[in-house]
């Protein structure tokens, strides 16, 4: 029975699985994307995104904890640099996953992209065109201000505009 086994071994044993964790967790923190199967991408989550967290915290026992996992000095160097500066307002959730749809000619594993979330500019525009306009209700509020301020304003506007439009349309006659 699997009681209580959540993580997946990758069909290998530990050394081998945390040397293959460590370099994707290199070349995920480089990159800022790879492609590989769902199962690593499964596993690399749980592997990377404890580490961005400690990262938030730039202190010399966060480097060490990390150097201990990544073992990797351009990984760390990406790590508190880049990567910890745009997470840092993210309470979680730092990696995507997105499935490609195909699979690997050998083995028919399925392949998928992983990727940093914050790195990603085509999903950060659509996000700043949503916060640029909300989503107003059609209850009338506007029109309460605009019926009080219309009176007011158009036999003005009005009295002003129509002497020009007979002003452009004398010229057109010229």
């Amino acid at each position: 029975m699997r009681h209580g086994k959540k993580d997946n071994h990758l069909g290998r044993n530990k050394s081998h699985r945390d040397a293959l964790l460590s370099n994707m967790a290199n070349s995920l923190l480089i990159n800022k994307r790879i492609t590989t199967t769902v199962a690593k991408a499964k596993a690399l989550r749980k592997y990377v995104e404890p580490l961005i967290t400690k990262a938030k915290t730039d202190s010399q026992h966060s480097r060490r904890t990390v150097f201990s996992y990544l073992q990797n000095k351009e990984g760390i160097k990406a790590l508190f640099g880049e990567v910890a500066g745009r997470t840092a307002e993210r309470a979680g959730g730092y990696t995507r996953i997105i499935k490609l749809g195909d699979t690997r000619l050998g083995d028919n594993a399925e392949m998928c992209l992983m990727e940093l979330v914050d790195f990603n500019e085509i999903y950060k525009k659509d996000d700043s065109a949503k916060k640029g306009k909300t989503r107003r209700s059609r209850k009338g509020g506007k029109k309460a201000e605009g019926a009080a301020e219309a009176p007011t304003a158009e036999p003005q506007a009005a009295a002003e505009e129509k002497p020009k439009k007979a002003k452009k349309s004398s010229k057109k006659k010229e």
